[in-house]
């Protein structure tokens, strides 16, 4: 990362510095509270099924996958076979399937950088600072640095928060039980909202939305993620391809 000047909207060129980050991290402060609770909650979970302190927080630093961490943690087995292990590695990546589209949505963006570059950020990709970075671009916002500020300070956050929550053991290992499963959804509408582009825009938000509502009744796991997603995209390229 280069200088702290001030992000620019009008440089056509790569543009990422320490500025940047700052700002993408002030960004994603708003996220802490509801971040730290699921930490916490991975991390009670984690000391229920036996991990070790060292291997819960490894994993919160290596496998950094949120959801799909705590998917894992309820599916662990104190054995495993080599079809369970299977079935784990299918299950989660259904859930972070939807980073491959979210990934995609960001490419215009990261093309210009090396792919050294690109592959630190993709390593603290999350869905928050993928909606913070989309907001920003869309906004006319082109310093890199936003999108990898946003997603260092979730991480750091996310591997702090874990430890409290292996030493607190199942205090409180259910977040739906205080309402602290709707801090996430809240923070997603609120930042979608500055991304609204009028009523034939909403269209494939839309379809993804009851797509996705309609496959959870019907189809158990979390398939309802993969089909909405693609749903949406498809409405979307089709309308896209009409306009």
């Amino acid at each position: 990362m280069s200088s702290l000047q001030e992000p620019s909207r009008k440089t056509a060129g790569p543009i990422l510095t320490w500025h940047g980050a700052v700002q993408g991290a002030r960004s994603a402060l708003v996220l802490i509270p509801g971040l730290v609770v699921f930490a916490v909650a991975f991390g009670a979970a984690a000391s229920a099924k036996g991990l070790s302190l060292l291997e819960t927080v490894m994993m919160s630093a290596f496998v950094y996958a949120g959801v799909s961490q705590l998917v894992a943690i309820e599916l662990w087995r104190p054995e495993w076979s080599w079809g369970a292990i299977a079935g784990l590695a299918v299950v989660t990546a259904t859930v972070n399937a939807r980073l491959v589209l979210q990934g995609a949505s960001l490419q215009p963006w990261l093309a210009p950088y090396p792919k050294l570059v690109n592959a630190l950020h993709l390593f603290f990709f999350t869905d928050a600072n993928w909606l913070i970075g989309t907001r920003y671009h869309a906004e006319g916002g082109r310093d890199l640095g936003v999108l990898f500020g946003a997603g260092f300070i979730i991480w750091i956050n996310w591997i702090l928060a874990t430890i409290p929550g292996y030493l607190l053991g199942s205090l409180v290992a259910d977040p739906r039980r205080y309402g602290i499963d709707l801090v996430m959804p809240i923070f997603f509408a609120s930042m979608l909202v500055p991304l609204w582009r009028g009523r034939s825009a909403a269209v494939p938000w839309i379809v993804a939305g009851i797509v996705a509502l309609v496959t959870a009744k019907l189809v158990e796991g979390y398939a309802f993620i993969i089909v909405g997603a693609l749903s949406g995209a498809l409405v979307g390229a089709f309308r896209d391809d009409r306009a």
